[in-house]
């Protein structure tokens, strides 16, 4: 398994990071964004991956989970919400309560968008069972152009977001040599019954089920390339034997805030984390 807590950076990327040791960019400021993994028994534990597409200005060619920034609509689904609230989440990710509503609707947004998974139902005790219907489809597609407001896709369909359905797993920040940074919040979710996942998103070229050991090892083996964030989350879920187990885990894991910070070795570059 590779090292967690420094990676010997290759490419595009050891050049960027030099280029920043060396004093000649300026940091960009990072954008707020939400991740979910999304998870199955099948029977232990399987993750739902993406791999985005190799024209992406941000993550090219990687495996990642659903997930994207946070959209000027995803703060305003207050009267759409059921679940722990907004404050409670903001204790939980070290932010401020408006914040923290943002990162939870983008989450459930953006695995809307990206895999056809929908954690919202009529009411605060249910959830949709199907979203395969070309209406459905339709209202997606919306959603990803934003031709459509998220928030007002929840009072048009009568929805309420199912924010109980989501457990904080972490809280990662883009280093600062990249050009394009996200402050992100990772969840956890479990794939409700009846629905399924689609390969729908437009982002990707690729799409699988697996367990995170198994991405682990296909990492470690050059098989695929994922983000140190990716990477190190597939390596924490590995041990568990079920999604009720991880789950309860998210309830009870201290979440600090992480930005990989940039070694030079002569004319090497490490990306640490601590």
């Amino acid at each position: 398994m590779r090292d967690l807590k420094s990676h010997l950076m290759t490419g595009r990327m050891a050049e960027v990071a030099l280029e920043y040791a060396e004093g000649t960019r300026t940091p960009a400021e990072p954008r707020p964004a939400s991740t979910v993994i999304l998870l199955r028994d099948a029977p232990r534990p399987e993750v739902y991956l993406l791999r985005r597409q190799r024209t992406m200005a941000f993550a090219a060619g990687m495996t990642v989970f659903p997930g994207g920034r946070v959209d000027a609509t995803d703060s305003t689904v207050a009267d759409s919400w059921s679940g722990p609230s907004p404050e409670w989440f903001s204790e939980r990710l070290g932010c401020s309560a408006d914040t923290a509503a943002a990162y939870v609707a983008a989450a459930v947004r953006e695995t809307f968008e990206e895999s056809g998974v929908l954690l919202a139902g009529p009411t605060p005790d249910a959830v949709v069972e199907d979203t395969t219907g070309a209406d459905w489809e339709a209202d997606r597609v919306a959603l990803e152009t934003r031709e459509l407001g998220f928030s007002e896709f929840l009072h048009r369909r009568g929805l309420v977001l199912r924010a109980d359905l989501l457990g904080p797993w972490a809280h990662w920040i883009t280093p600062e040599f990249e050009p394009k940074r996200y402050d992100t919040a990772f969840f956890v979710a479990a794939l409700p019954a009846g629905q399924v996942t689609r390969d729908v998103t437009s982002e990707s070229d690729q799409v699988t089920w697996i367990r995170p050991a198994d991405a682990v090892a296909a990492v470690d083996a050059g098989e695929v390339l994922m983000l140190p964030p990716t990477y190190i989350c597939c390596h924490e879920l590995s041990p568990y034997d079920d999604v009720a187990g991880i789950l309860a885990a998210a309830g009870e894991r201290e979440i600090r805030a992480i930005m990989p910070t940039v070694r030079v070795d002569g004319d090497q570059a490490y990306l640490e984390t601590t």
